[in-house]
């Protein structure tokens, strides 16, 4: 397995994150808000994947702005959690901060996409 994409792998390692804190909500009886989580947060590595292998430049800027959009409604799932008692502050603390990165790295790169295109039309 090559190693030599920060947001790819970023990605995938928080989708394991994600999947680990599903298991624990699971077992603490929690069913409706962690596989929202679950959702929205294994879709964000899946996107950036898809993005890659985009068809186009505008096809590659869609995906990961879908992406972004699912890292932001991760980071709402993670919040409800904690604020309703299911997560405790140290675990919280944790996967919030890595969701944190990926929505700077994501907003990061979307943004320097943007420029990009508006360079090349100029």
């Amino acid at each position: 397995m090559k190693k030599d994409n920060v947001v790819v792998d970023k990605s995938k390692a928080f989708a394991l994150r994600i999947i680990k804190l599903y298991k624990y909500l699971c077992a603490k009886n929690e069913y409706i808000l962690s596989k929202q989580l679950l959702r929205s947060g294994t879709s964000i590595g899946a996107n950036i994947k898809e993005a890659i292998r985009g068809q186009s430049k505008a096809d590659f800027y869609a995906k990961l702005n879908i992406a972004l959009k699912e890292a932001s409604e991760t980071e709402y799932w993670l919040e409800l959690l904690y604020e309703s008692d299911y997560i405790e502050k140290t675990a919280f603390d944790s996967i919030y901060a890595d969701c944190q990165e990926l929505l700077k790295l994501l907003v990061s790169i979307t943004k320097n996409q943007k420029k990009a295109e508006i360079k090349e039309n100029e």
